[in-house]
Parts: C-alpha cells; sequence; structure tokens
C-alpha cells in the first residue's frame, strides 16, 4: 500500500486568491502538513487558478490530477463554496526546485564540517548553510580556498572587532582645551601627515583583497571589511588633528611613498598579510604606543590609543593567518623570508623615515627646548626604533623562524617602519 492510498486527503477552499497575491503560501502551508503521497484538494475561482497551480506544482516537484481523480476518498463532509479544481500529490522535498539542490556547509563555524577546503565557484553568493538550487551561476573567486585566506582565530576577533566599532565625535573629546607652542604644534601636524598616507596604505590594501575572497570564509570576509573602516576612522582622526589649529599639512616624501607602493602592489594575500600585518602594522604599534606616552595634548594621546586599539586586531589576525599556513606547509616560511629580502631590494635606494618625522618625534619626546631634552627626545626615539626591531623579532619566532633568522629578516624591515 503506497503512501497515497493510506493519507487522507483534503480539500482547501481558496476562493478568489489568485498565485499573484499569494495563494501559493496557503497551498504550502497545507502541504507541509501532509506526508509525502498525500492528497490536498484546491477549490477556488481565482482566474487561469488551474494554469497556475500547474506550473508552481512543476517547480515545487509536487504531481497534480485534474478532474475527479480521487474524489471517492473524499471525506463527503468537505465541502467549499467554490468549484474543484484539482487534487495535488504532495511530492519529495528532493524534487522541483530543491532536486539536486547542495548544501554550502553548514553556518555555524564551529560545525566539524562547516568550512569547505575549496568551495564550488557555483554556490556564489549564497549564504554559507544555505541550499543551492541546481543551475546556479559560477562566480569568480581569486581566494577560493581555506588555505588562501583563514585564520582560526578569525570568528574570535570578528567579535571583538565588531563589539569595538567606535565614533570618532564621541570617543575622542575635541572640545578639550589645550595650547601648545608653534613648533610643538608643527611636530604634531607633521606625525600626523605621515600617519594618514601610511593609513591610507592599510586601508587600500585589505581593500584590493576583499572582493577576492571567497563569501563562503564570510567571517575573514566581514573582519577585513571592519579593517577598513578601522583604517578610514584612522584617517579621519588624524587629519582632523593635523588641520585641528588650522595648520597645512607636512610633507609627504618619495622614500615614504616608494615604500607604501611596494606594499600596495604585492599579489599575493598571504605575503600582502605578512608584510603589512605583521611587519608593518606590528611596527606601527609600537609608534602609535609611543604617541600616546608623549603625546603633547589630550587629543593626540586619545587618538594615538584608540588606533593602537584596532591595529592590534589587525597584527592578530595577520600573525594568526599565517600560523595556519605555516602550520599546514612549513616552507611557507621560505616565501616570507623572500618577500622581506625582495622588498629590502626594491628600497635599497631610499632615504628609509621621513628626517622631518624623526625630528618631530624627538621634539614631541624632548617636550623642552634644552640641550638636555632634546638629546633626551633623541635617545627615546632611538629606544623606539630599537623596541620596534625587538617587537618584529619576537613575532617573526612565534612564526617559526630561528632566532638568528627573525634577527636578521627584523633588521631588513624598511625604515619607513611600515
Amino acid at each position: 500500500m503506497t503512501m497515497t492510498e493510506i493519507s487522507q486527503p483534503q480539500i482547501i477552499d481558496i476562493k478568489d486568491l489568485s498565485f499573484e497575491q499569494g495563494a501559493h503560501l496557503l497551498i504550502k502551508k497545507h502541504l507541509s502538513e501532509l506526508p509525502v503521497g498525500g492528497k490536498l484538494g484546491i477549490s477556488g475561482h481565482a482566474r487561469e487558478l488551474a494554469i497556475h497551480l500547474r506550473g508552481w506544482c512543476r517547480t515545487q516537484g509536487h504531481e497534480i490530477l485534474f478532474g475527479t481523480n480521487g474524489l471517492d476518498s473524499v471525506n463527503l463532509n468537505q465541502t467549499t463554496n467554490s468549484p474543484f479544481v484539482a487534487w495535488i500529490v504532495r511530492g519529495k522535498a528532493s524534487t522541483g526546485r530543491w532536486k539536486d539542490a547542495e548544501r554550502a556547509g553548514a553556518p555555524d563555524f564551529r560545525e566539524p564540517n562547516a568550512i569547505a577546503e575549496r568551495p564550488p565557484s557555483k554556490w556564489g553568493l549564497a549564504a554559507r548553510g544555505a541550499k543551492i538550487e541546481a543551475g546556479a551561476p559560477e562566480f569568480y573567486f581569486g581566494l577560493d580556498s581555506k588555505t588562501d585566506v583563514w585564520a582560526e582565530n578569525v570568528p574570535r576577533l570578528y567579535a571583538q572587532a565588531a563589539a569595538a566599532q567606535w565614533n570618532p565625535n564621541t570617543a575622542i573629546d575635541w572640545e578639550t582645551p589645550f595650547e601648545l607652542p608653534v613648533e610643538i604644534e608643527t611636530a604634531v601636524v607633521q606625525v600626523m601627515t605621515y600617519l594618514i598616507e601610511n593609513e591610507t596604505a592599510a586601508l587600500l590594501v585589505p581593500a584590493r583583497f576583499l572582493a577576492q575572497i571567497h563569501p563562503h570564509f564570510r567571517e575573514v570576509m566581514q573582519l577585513l571589511a571592519i579593517q577598513v573602516a578601522d583604517e578610514a576612522r584612522h584617517i579621519e582622526v588624524f587629519t582632523r588633528r593635523a588641520t585641528f589649529r588650522g595648520h597645512e599639512l607636512g610633507l609627504s616624501t618619495v622614500g615614504g611613498q616608494t615604500s607604501l607602493k611596494t606594499l600596495f602592489e604585492e599579489p599575493d594575500f598571504t605575503l600582502s598579510s605578512f608584510l603589512l600585518s605583521v611587519l608593518g602594522e606590528g611596527t606601527f604599534l609600537n609608534l602609535l604606543w609611543f604617541l600616546e606616552e608623549h603625546a603633547p595634548d589630550p587629543i593626540t594621546r586619545r587618538g594615538a590609543q584608540l588606533a593602537a586599539q584596532d591595529e592590534a586586531r589587525h597584527v592578530a589576525f595577520g600573525m594568526g593567518h599565517l600560523q595556519y599556513q605555516i602550520s599546514l606547509d612549513p616552507t611557507v616560511r621560505e616565501r616570507l623570508a623572500a618577500a622581506v629580502r625582495r622588498r629590502f631590494d626594491a628600497l635599497s635606494q631610499t632615504t628609509g623615515l621621513n628626517e622631518e618625522v624623526f625630528d618631530s618625534l624627538v621634539i614631541l619626546a624632548a617636550k623642552e627646548w634644552t640641550p638636555e631634552a632634546i638629546s633626551e627626545g633623541f635617545g627615546k626615539v632611538q629606544k623606539l626604533k630599537n623596541e620596534m626591531h625587538q617587537s618584529r623579532t619576537a613575532r617573526l619566532q612565534k612564526l617559526g623562524f630561528s632566532a638568528k633568522e627573525a634577527e636578521n629578516l627584523s633588521s631588513l624591515h624598511t625604515k619607513n617602519f611600515m
């Protein structure tokens, strides 16, 4: 005996409700309450109802019977005020539009099979975990492998980043009164000018890769989108501080822009993450902490503090991504080392850090115009550079480089900091 024979048929009256007005919603609801093979009778008097029923059943995988087929098994107490149109025999979920549909992993990254190693291009823009109808168009994503983009700490970092977003208008008290000597204000403006162009590079580099990431790796995509938003905020804050007293911005040098150009033009996502996030932004963390400590005014101090909090997440993602890659293929370290040397050779004819920036940092650390204060300020900037070197070395060792290798590679990092 089949399911069709044992299921009790029923009839619904949809009256003058047409498919254009949502008749299919009522039909779907009643069909969902029947087993596969169950019959649902349809009564109604909307125009072309039979035609619409036939087309809808075909797309949904249900059988449709016109005329009086099945009437012998109908409970005669079921009556309607509309003419009987047809029977629908409920089909399997694997028929109709669901036939050959493919499940795109699972929504929750914590499920064992949630993240595919290489999601098919036909998954396209579908949400992870969705059923994808057969015949969907294919999309090309340059970064379509888990190995290309993933890091075990991505979901945690995204949650932290989403919760830590801040508004420049409210997170910084722009009304705080302060007065600075012209020379100190000029030094702040020069440092802000330098920060702006470096943060612009830190925005554009991940933005270049963002559209290449397969949406299946949505945590990476979302994290990089927030990273771009972080840098946009930093640019706003540093620009507002630079122009706070009506000063023109400072100098942008050939060496500085040439150094950033090598980051911007790096085509490999992993190498870019290494050069920008692990080495460049990692070095910038020390600079921002230095500015927080030696800032001559509360706005500069608060801006450096907030930017450093964001940059720490960027560094954490870069480290997490590289540690994940190296765990799968230790030879990745050879590519990283080669990238550092290649960039060093490309910048060998440049002068390194903008002299005006270096001098401005000395002035901010000195705070006074005396030989003793300038000497002390100079020493503090030299200490900063040494701390940058030590921090880079420590991160390189965490990636599995020997102490000697890490020391050597850190010493080859651009003198422009980023």
